[in-house]
């Protein structure tokens, strides 16, 4: 990685910690001055508008979320739970780091017109990225009629992470994961499935926390 690759990393880990339990994107380039001990000429060259600067940190996301993708994928087997404790994980992630929920503010087409062809082929690869695991997993649990699940359940999953974002729920409520998965488990179609109870998510959540220390 050259150091212009590093140090536009580091500009954007600096981003994310300032928005830190933020609800508004109400970060500008130029905030990333003192905050990062960088040049305003350096922090411009590397994202030429704001909409460059909100675009790279919702790819950072998106690059968090596929190395989670990977692990999980290799952790469970089941598509089914696969699927519920992959985003299971990304809630767990948003409310006990306090990170600020990108779908705030993407996808946005005026937004994404308005960022260099960099930043907005970057974003639209790695949304592909996901959105082909997402759909690839809900085809794997087996096909339900009526609904295109797929859309449905992204829709709910932009929806969800907002409002419990909004609403301050604690990271550690077991309560709140299963009722996320049973939200989930509807909307998938796949009602008889198992859906992972309040002691399972509660024996998840301790698993967390003895990693953690």
């Amino acid at each position: 990685m050259s150091s212009w690759d590093q140090r536009g990393d580091y500009l954007v880990e600096v981003s994310q910690r300032c928005l830190k339990g933020h609800k508004t994107f109400d970060l500008c380039r130029s905030h990333l001055v003192k905050a990062s001990q960088i040049s305003k000429g350096t922090i411009y060259n590397h994202f030429t508008t704001e909409a460059d600067l909100i675009v790279a940190v919702g790819c950072a996301q998106f690059e968090q979320w596929l190395a989670q993708i990977e692990s999980d994928t290799a952790k469970y087997p089941d598509p089914y739970q696969r699927f519920i404790f992959h985003h299971c994980q990304r809630l767990f992630s948003i409310l006990s780091e306090q990170h600020f929920v990108i779908e705030r503010v993407l996808p946005n087409e005026t937004l994404l017109n308005n960022c260099s062809d960099y930043y907005r082929q970057r974003y639209e690869r790695l949304t592909a990225e996901s959105y082909r695991w997402n759909e690839n997993t809900i085809r794997e649990m087996g096909e339900v009629a009526g609904f295109d699940r797929v859309e449905l359940v992204m829709n709910y999953l932009r929806g969800a992470v907002i409002n419990i974002d909004d609403s301050h729920k604690q990271h550690d409520d077991p309560k709140l994961y299963h009722q996320f998965a049973y939200a989930l488990t509807q909307l998938l179609g796949h009602s008889a499935k198992r859906i992972p109870s309040e002691k399972d998510f509660k024996n998840w959540l301790a698993a967390k926390a003895y990693t953690a220390h």
